[in-house]
């Protein structure tokens, strides 16, 4: 698959893991390029957490040279701020620097970040320009569709981005109002991409290659946003890339290699955080691994309980 360029970046093909809490660290970042991914996000980092000093910050950037192009995500709304944080990362191991616009959840909405910033499309750009002045590496913006039904104003915001500095877009095909129920709108990404001439990168829906296939196709898209989709099935991105490349659907993986990468991604887990911490985040991921497989229901409800990675894997293997 033929790659794009964001800024000075090159991207080397279309597939791209996209920002999502509480998912897209270290470990499972590096699993999904492994995998394919020819981009890979962090999870979204505040703007203000940098500037005082949280000490979960830290695990959120936590990179390695092996993961690259990385985009580290940033989010607020106060464009000095967000300007001044910028700067003060520019020489961390990252690529890009994409600023969410997009986040849905209140607790984020509420302080006028995240996809609250479309309905101020003139202070968003303020951020966009104060940042891309302050730093020479690429930033980008991930927004969605709209805020609600009635202020679809995907196409005349993506401009505005433009405009302001922005080197590529991502965009949801979903409103802030949609969550991510629903089904995404491609047309409004096609609009999008038909109307600036930086780089468009679609996100909302691709579960499948064939989904994959069908939106690169509707869109005109320079690149793919892989999100819930990969949620415990890293090896989706390499199940599209044959399907694009050669057409091939491959099968599904088998019950043992999804136990393998289960008890891997707790290791490299347990290196990042601790096995405390470690196990406690695995109960989703084991959840996201094993849904369709024969007893995984049973499974998913033992699974809450462990707290040893000895105990995960005894679990896991006598499971099978």
């Amino acid at each position: 698959m033929e790659g794009f360029q964001i800024g000075n970046v090159r991207i080397p093909g279309k597939l791209v893991l996209g920002p999502m809490a509480g998912v897209t660290d270290l470990p499972f970042r590096l699993l999904c390029k492994e995998q394919g991914a020819d981009l890979v996000y962090t999870e979204m980092i505040s703007a203000k957490g940098i500037f005082y000093k949280n000490k979960n910050t830290e695990l959120l950037w936590m990179t390695k040279e092996q993961e690259r192009p990385l985009a580290l995500q940033l989010f607020g709304s106060e464009p000095a701020l967000m300007a001044d944080m910028a700067a003060q990362i520019e020489e961390r191991s990252f690529d890009i620097l994409d600023i969410n616009m997009g986040c849905p959840v209140p607790k984020v909405v509420n302080n006028g970040e995240g996809s609250a910033l479309m309905k101020d499309p003139q202070l968003a750009g303020e951020i966009v320009k104060a940042v891309s002045s302050r730093i020479s590496k690429p930033v980008t913006v991930k927004f969605r569709k709209g805020f609600g039904a009635d202020d679809c104003n995907a196409v005349e915001f993506a401009k505005r981005m433009e405009e302001c500095g922005a080197a590529a877009i991502a965009v949801h095909g979903r409103t802030r109002e949609q969550y991510y129920g629903g089904k995404a709108d491609w047309d409004i990404i096609r609009q999008v991409k038909e109307t600036v001439g930086i780089p468009v990168i679609a996100s909302g829906d691709i579960f499948t290659p064939e989904d994959a296939a069908a939106c690169l196709e509707q869109t005109g898209c320079d690149g793919l946003m892989l999100a819930r989709g990969v949620r415990g099935n890293p090896w989706l991105f390499h199940q599209i890339r044959e399907y694009l490349e050669h057409g091939t659907l491959e099968a599904k993986p088998s019950r043992e290699e999804m136990v393998q990468m289960i008890l891997r991604h707790a290791r490299m887990l347990i290196e990042c955080k601790g096995e405390l911490m470690a196990m406690r985040e695995m109960r989703k991921h084991v959840a996201w691994y094993t849904a369709g497989y024969p007893g995984s229901a049973s499974l998913r409800r033992r699974v809450n309980e462990i707290e040893k990675y000895e105990d995960l894997e005894r679990m896991i293997m006598f499971s099978k």
